[in-house]
């Protein structure tokens, strides 16, 4: 059984683009019975949230945040568990805007106590 997300702080290991998702980041992950969902802040982001389902390793969901400036914008991610050899979780993801242009992929791991 793969390794539960639920109670996990999670933080992105490189800033995306200006105005996004960046290393002051923090993601609170929760996971039950196969869902998914988070609720971030940090950095631009004052408040986002995502929501989806887990089967094995991969996550699929949708997020939608609201930046500093007043913005909000959505999109789709999916991202690969995988488990370091410190015991800590990364997630590789891939994920597109569903409200603007743009696309990419990023990394976040498990921060433990003394990174929050």
């Amino acid at each position: 059984m793969p390794r539960s997300l639920d109670g996990l702080v999670l933080a992105p290991v490189a800033d995306q683009a200006p105005g996004q998702v960046g290393t002051r980041t923090r993601f609170a992950y929760h996971e039950r019975d196969g869902v998914i969902w988070a609720d971030y802040a940090g950095g631009d982001v004052v408040r986002g949230h995502l929501v989806g389902t887990r089967e094995g390793d991969r996550l699929d969901f949708r997020y939608v945040q609201l930046k500093h400036d007043g913005t909000t914008s959505s999109g789709h991610c999916v991202s690969t568990v995988v488990e370091l050899d410190d015991g800590r979780v990364r997630l590789d993801e891939t994920w597109e805007w569903e409200s603007q242009q743009g696309n990419g992929t990023s990394i976040v791991e498990q921060v433990t106590e003394h990174d929050h």
